[in-house]
């Protein structure tokens, strides 16, 4: 599928071809310490499925689809690993906007139908070393589906298949819908947008319970204003 790299572009977003931008320098700092995460050669990285990455918010409009793309993007750019983007806001698919494809078969369509293989429904980009799965069909029982035998099956599947790939979920807000909680309890590592001047302390801490003290929880402050008035992607770690 061929992913539009100009409307990337004019969207302020990393592309492959966009030189040292701040955004593209943004995300390289900010995947840093994913991948050495994810890539860990403890024996509990490799348990807990570390090179499955979550990129949620407590609520709509904070920016995290932004940021899975982004961060998905950045990835893929570096030498040694692939990245699976994952569009898992199942009820309101945002990825395909933002890089100009449809919608098509996806990760529901896996979970409903036992004869359909990952491959049939996983799309190669013109991004080296990027793929898509989209989000598929919605459901009305979309959090049991997430929460299912299939779907931990098939999380282990991609975890596992390729040592070098790293899997970027954008998921549902999770103080929204009940299907970002499933998902967390199945991932490795969770980033969770963080909006400047607008997300609450009271919503944060909310998520956080949600998520419980096991979670591995990384927070990016987003759309945070520089010197010069330009927005930027900050970020720390906890």
């Amino acid at each position: 599928m061929e992913i539009n790299l100009a409307h990337l572009h004019g969207l302020g977003m990393v592309t492959p071809d966009g030189g040292r931008t701040s955004i593209a320098e943004e995300f390289r700092l900010i995947k840093r310490p994913l991948l050495d995460k994810a890539f860990s050669r403890s024996d509990s990285a490799t348990a807990n499925h570390g090179n499955l990455v979550m990129v949620t918010s407590s609520l709509p409009g904070e920016g995290k689809t932004f940021c899975a793309v982004n961060l998905a993007i950045s990835i893929a750019m570096e030498m040694d690993h692939t990245v699976l983007l994952v569009d898992a806001d199942v009820a309101r698919p945002s990825v395909p906007r933002f890089l100009g494809l449809k919608n098509e078969a996806g990760l529901m369509d896996i979970l409903l139908d036992d004869k359909l293989d990952l491959a049939d429904v996983m799309l190669k980009t013109n991004i080296d070393s990027l793929s898509f799965l989209p989000a598929g069909r919605s459901h009305r029982n979309a959090t049991e589906l997430l929460a299912s035998q299939t779907m931990s099956r098939l999380l282990d599947e991609i975890a596992k298949r390729y040592p070098d790939r790293i899997v970027i979920f954008d998921s549902p807000p999770v103080l929204l819908t009940t299907e970002s909680r499933v998902l967390a309890s199945q991932m490795g590592q969770i980033v969770m947008v963080v909006e400047a001047q607008k997300t609450t302390q009271h919503a944060v801490k909310s998520v956080l319970r949600q998520l419980g003290s096991t979670a591995n929880v990384s927070l990016l402050y987003n759309k945070s204003r520089g010197f010069s008035g330009e927005e930027y992607y900050g970020h720390y770690y906890n």
